[in-house]
């Protein structure tokens, strides 16, 4: 396996300059993920298939999803992309590079959970700032906009929240300046997660089933709920930082409820 990476990775690195890989390469990766991964929720929320893992039964109607679209490809071209550009001298600075050898997997995998740990941990401090009063109307309440939110509702918000909680995201690779490959799997797998938080959709296959720290679908699905002074659940893949400093108290105590009452219907049948 490790010889074709190597290979197609020879490929790109010859074929194309750091900046066209760093900033384009990036960039229409993170589109690719992106929208192949959320655009599935769509479809199942207007078909309404597997409805009966939909965590809400509110759906949204077609014009609201359009305008989804719309905005993000308006926000990924007006503001993304921009940024990755602007970025580049930055990463290169810090020590990032494209050109073999490829970094080793014990490297890659301890980057990436240095990176999920500390975007947790800035993401939540963040995400409560967020919803202070002036900040939730001003900016946040843009992603709030979808009570119900789907796949691709996790990248929809304002400029300036894209900007503030971007920075959740890049500080990790700054710090350590990967290799590009380990920068590209790390953008993959936040995508895929917040692509998920956001999905609508608790399944038995959901990850928060199986990873007990695990936020997932339906922790996030709380938030989006109620208003912002109460909402809580304000972390980004993880739940131990809720818990830590007690804004999931809400979501704990509905879920405890839901227990009883399930246990009650059984003792019923």
């Amino acid at each position: 396996m490790a010889p074709i990476i190597e290979s197609c990775w020879l490929y790109l690195v010859t074929h194309f300059s750091d900046f066209q890989l760093a900033c384009l390469g990036s960039f229409f990766l993170h589109e690719g993920v992106f929208f192949l991964s959320g655009l599935p929720f769509i479809f199942l929320e207007r078909a309404g298939w597997l409805s009966k893992y939909k965590i809400q039964s509110k759906n949204n109607s077609p014009a609201a999803q359009e305008k989804c679209i719309t905005r993000l490809l308006l926000y990924h071209f007006g503001v993304n992309l921009p940024v990755m550009l602007l970025s580049y001298p930055v990463f290169r600075y810090m020590g990032m590079r494209s050109s073999l050898p490829l970094p080793s997997w014990q490297v890659v995998l301890i980057q990436i959970i240095f990176y999920f740990i500390l975007e947790d941990f800035v993401f939540y401090w963040g995400h409560r700032i967020l919803h202070t009063k002036w900040l939730y109307k001003h900016v946040h309440s843009v992603h709030h906009e979808y009570a119900t939110p789907f796949g691709l509702t996790s990248e929809y918000a304002h400029p300036a929240e894209i900007l503030f909680l971007g920075f959740a995201t890049i500080i990790g690779p700054a710090i350590t300046g990967p290799h590009l490959m380990t920068l590209w799997l790390w953008m993959v797998l936040r995508v895929l997660e917040t692509v998920d938080a956001h999905c609508g959709y608790h399944f038995p296959w959901s990850l928060s089933n199986f990873l007990p720290l695990y936020g997932g679908s339906d922790f996030h699905d709380y938030h989006h709920r109620l208003l912002y002074t109460k909402s809580g659940n304000y972390s980004s893949t993880f739940v131990y930082m809720d818990w830590l400093f007690g804004t999931d108290k809400g979501y704990r105590k509905l879920k405890a409820l839901k227990s009883i009452g399930n246990e009650d219907d059984c003792k019923q049948m």
